[in-house]
């Protein structure tokens, strides 16, 4: 909904304008004798005139408060031009038609037409029925109700204008990042599904390796399967700019910020009975991310809907079958237990996470229960690659191959066959094509980071 009630500055002007005018009108209108302005009338039409200058941020109340001095104002008979004084209540009946809703309108439109029509009437108008006076009461109120609802009109224009412009700005950067995940998601995923496929494939060329090549291979393997698949995770995320608002890496600073926003409710005045599972390690990135949101949207929902005397249980669990959330609370009286854009949003950011989320009514209570995937901190395997290479890597000796710079081999090296020299190889060099004659045992590549290793290949001939 537009907001009206914002003070304009094109009002500034119109305010202070009167500062100058009344009294120049009312010193014009002043003159010995028998045509002057009383006294009271000076008054009246200075507490006007001020009113209306400082009475900018209540448009409302000023257009009310200037009609009802408007009425002894053309009760009390003056002469000149200070009967213009007055009706400073139809720019200010203009000023709040304009920032204001239907509801004012109306009342401000009345209490300017009561005042007008009560102060000719019984004032100095005696034929107030004949027609000149009619259609002049309706200029001096319906003028300044057409004014005003024209500019209302403007107003909303111009903010619905701004509202699609905003619009059209957040799709446009919406359709950015979707084309961009796309484009990383062919560039990337590619190279990295490639990479599981080559593993894959030394795996059934290695017919025997060695148990450490083996080890490597599995651990190269899964490592590019999990990264492959967090990349294809985060990518979708990108079609959420909300994302990356917090450092969704840490699971410990993920549940400290669900601590702080069951604090923030328990400081609205709720009571809150919270029961948070104390490690959320087994979810992902953008698992642990969507937990946040879940708790953070519902959360705002109990503070905006929930009734302050009922307490509000929280339930986080971690089990074999993912993370559970449920948060009930009661409705307030009068608060609408339909779900809105913001339950829409907690099933599509589930949705995105492999979750579920479902919200429903029993009764008064509002129940909101998310599910989302993850391990046991216990299932999870833990990879220490740097520790496990540096227990079982041997010491690393040098052979000299016909008067040749020396060639690191570590003691497990197995003699090559005839017509097969150790060639030296690192992990930056490329992949000599397998030869099926070749069935000993090959070097494990343990120590490629840091030391080149033997590699059984074909002399050249």
């Amino acid at each position: 909904m537009i907001d009206l009630r914002v003070p304009a500055d094109r009002w500034k002007a119109a305010r202070v304008l009167p500062l100058v005018l009344t009294p120049a009108l009312l010193a014009a209108s002043t003159f010995p004798g028998e045509y002057r302005v009383p006294i009271v009338y000076w008054l009246l039409a200075v507490a006007t005139t001020v009113l209306f200058a400082v009475g900018g941020r209540y448009p409302f109340e000023l257009s009310l408060t200037i009609s009802a001095l408007a009425l002894p104002l053309f009760v009390i008979e003056a002469w000149g031009p200070s009967e213009l004084v007055p009706y400073l209540g139809a720019v200010a009946l203009v000023e709040a038609v304009t920032r204001r809703g239907p509801r004012a309108t109306v009342i401000a439109t009345a209490a300017w037409a009561l005042a007008w029509i009560v102060g000719h009437w019984g004032g100095h108008s005696p034929t107030f029925w004949r027609g000149a006076t009619l259609v002049e009461a309706c200029a001096y109120v319906g003028l300044p109700l057409l004014l005003g609802l024209y500019l209302r009109g403007q107003r909303q224009l111009t903010a619905s204008l701004r509202a699609r412009a905003a619009d059209a700005d957040t799709r446009a950067r919406t359709e950015e990042r979707i084309a961009l995940a796309r484009e990383l998601h062919d560039l990337v995923a590619h190279h990295m599904a490639s990479i599981v496929l080559r593993v894959k494939v030394a795996r059934q060329v290695l017919t025997d390796p060695d148990p450490r090549v083996r080890e490597v291979f599995d651990d190269v393997g899964d490592t590019a399967s999990g990264a492959l698949t967090d990349i294809r995770r985060l990518l979708a995320a990108l079609r959420d700019p909300a994302l990356g608002a917090v450092p969704i890496l840490d699971a410990q600073v993920v549940r400290a910020e669900i601590l702080s926003a069951v604090d923030r409710v328990r400081q609205g005045g709720f009571t809150v009975h919270a029961d948070i599972a104390p490690d959320l390690e087994g979810l992902d990135a953008i698992g642990r991310l969507t937990l946040l949101r879940l708790v953070q949207e519902s959360l705002t929902n109990v503070m905006k809907y929930a009734d302050r005397t009922h307490p509000v249980p929280i339930l986080l669990a971690h089990n074999s079958s993912g993370v559970t959330l449920r948060i009930t609370n009661t409705v307030a009286p009068g608060a609408s237990t339909r779900a809105g854009h913001g339950v829409v949003g907690m099933r599509e950011r589930a949705h995105l996470a492999g979750g579920t989320v479902t919200a429903t009514a029993h009764g008064r209570d509002w129940v909101v229960e998310a599910r989302l995937p993850a391990d046991l901190p216990s299932a999870r395997p833990e990879v220490h690659t740097e520790h496990r290479r540096a227990a079982t890597t041997p010491p690393v000796t040098t052979v000299h191959t016909d008067g040749a710079a020396p060639i690191p081999v570590p003691p497990a090296a197995v003699p090559t066959p005839p017509g097969h020299d150790p060639v030296q190889y690192s992990s930056t060099s490329p992949m000599p094509s397998p030869d099926p004659a070749l069935s000993q045992p090959v070097v494990p590549l343990g120590e490629c980071e840091d030391h080149p290793v033997s590699y059984p290949v074909r002399r050249p001939s």
